[in-house]
């Protein structure tokens, strides 16, 4: 998978191929962030149903993500890595 060198991937997920084989032991990004422009962006696909947050590592997770994104404007902006394609 291609991923934004500029991403920092915070957690990975392992697929097992209980319901497609072909994906079995891909490993996915599920939470990343980067910087944008002035901005900052926050990704996370955990969290479906509001349940999937009684995990108290699943909600700290957002916390902080939440939290890092809305810093974007007090805090100095990451630099950009610039890769050759």
């Amino acid at each position: 998978m291609h991923i934004d060198p500029n991403s920092k991937v915070l957690a990975t997920t392992k697929f097992s191929g209980d319901h497609d084989s072909w994906i079995a032991g891909a490993v996915v990004p599920v939470v990343w962030k980067k910087t944008y422009g002035k901005g900052r962006v926050f990704y996370s696909s955990l969290g479906h149903v509001a349940k999937d947050f009684d995990v108290p590592e699943a909600l700290e997770i957002m916390k902080r993500g939440i939290c890092w994104a809305a810093l974007s404007l007090y805090e100095k902006t990451e630099e950009w890595l610039k890769p050759v394609y």
